[in-house]
Order: C-alpha cells, then structure tokens, then sequence
C-alpha cells in the first residue's frame, strides 16, 4: 500500500506498508506528482509499516521515473520519515544526499510528535 494524503496546503503525508509491485509503484508515483502539483516550499511526512522492499518491477518503474521524481522532489523543503527499522532511517537520511535543498530526517514511530516539530520548525 502507498497512500498520498494532502495535509494543508504544502504538506504531503505517505502512508507505505507491505511489499509494492510494478502496477502499484506507478499509481504511487503518479498519485503523489497529481497532489504535489500546487505544492512549494513543502513539507512530507512518510510512514512505513510493515515495510518490506518493493518489487524488482516496482524498483525498475521507479528508476524509470527519476527525472519526474528529482522535478517533484525540488518542491518540498523537508521530509520526516517514521520507521522503527533502523537500515530504512540510514537509506532516508542518505536519499537526502541525492536532492540537494532537500532535509530527510528519520524519526523512530513512537516520535511522531517529534517529527512534527521538526517539519515545521
């Protein structure tokens, strides 16, 4: 599953769970391009439950896309990432390395709090 939910006007909430394939990592990407549309100086907040890696179809479908994604991404300031998973908080921090003016912060679940301070600081 890969959510998109719109909070406020330049935020973005992702909810990710379970394994995602070809098919659903396209709808994702596509659904989060359609609700950044209208976004600048935004904010993500990204929730990862029952995380498990994506598909080597899903992987494929992303790199395929990664002009559009460096487009999208260049609209958002910061992005908090919610995981227990410890090697999911290291790659987060270090896909930030990728986006220069992108701040990626990882957050345990139980600093939601936390990480919302941080997005709006």
């Amino acid at each position: 599953m890969f959510k998109v939910i719109p909070n406020g006007a330049n935020r973005l909430d992702i909810e990710i769970s379970d394994k995602l394939n070809a098919e659903e990592m396209k709808a994702a990407i596509d659904d989060l391009i359609s609700k950044s549309d209208n976004i600048e100086n935004g904010k993500m907040l990204y929730k990862f439950f029952d995380f498990h890696l994506p598909s080597l179809g899903a992987i494929g479908v992303e790199f395929s896309r990664l002009p559009a994604m460096f487009r999208l991404m260049r609209k958002f300031d910061r992005v908090a990432v919610l995981t227990d998973k410890a090697w999911l908080q290291k790659a987060s921090e270090l896909e930030g390395a990728l986006y220069p003016g992108l701040d990626i912060k990882a957050f345990n679940h139980d600093q939601k709090t936390d990480a919302e301070a941080w997005l709006s600081s």
